[in-house]
């Protein structure tokens, strides 16, 4: 099983072992365009894998800080409470890198940026560049996508 993320497309293909296409999602990535130092609030492109799985049993639209669920649910309401704030809703794919020098260790490395798949509110549009450098999916999509891809699933982020 691999995961490619097409920058250009605003997808995301979920693929089996023989490289036949099993799923394809929209998603937003970074409004910066991609790159890989941190700071940047680009995407970070190239090879990677899903390092953690995050939030499984917990209800859609379930509200991540800093990766733990706050007890909130997001609702358009809440949303309108708080305009400001980047919605990490529903599942949490945290991505690492696997290019040293590139997208791992040191001022690239993708996972010390907490770059992640993850949910956004049904409102946030997809299928253009609007992130700060995750990949948001929409939720129901990304609750399959989680329980079809394993921790240690390859990702590869095309751009």
């Amino acid at each position: 099983m691999k995961i490619n993320i097409h920058i250009a497309a605003q997808q995301l293909e979920l693929l089996d072992d023989a490289g036949r296409v099993l799923r394809r999602y929209a998603v937003s990535t970074a409004a910066n365009g991609v790159g890989e130092v941190r700071g940047s609030c680009c995407t970070p492109r190239g090879k990677h894998i899903i390092r953690a799985r995050i939030g499984a049993g917990q209800p859609e639209n379930t509200v991540f800080v800093g990766r733990r669920p706050t007890g909130e649910i997001y609702t358009p309401e809440l949303g309108a409470q708080f305009p400001e704030r980047d919605w990490i809703l529903t599942r949490i794919l945290w991505l690492s890198g696997c290019e040293t020098g590139f997208n791992r260790l040191g001022e690239n490395d993708t996972m010390r940026r907490y770059i992640y798949i993850h949910g956004t509110p049904d409102t946030v549009r997809l299928g253009t560049p609007d992130s700060h450098g995750c990949i948001r999916m929409r939720n129901a999509d990304l609750i399959e996508l989680f329980d079809l891809a394993p921790a240690g699933t390859a990702v590869e982020i095309i751009g």
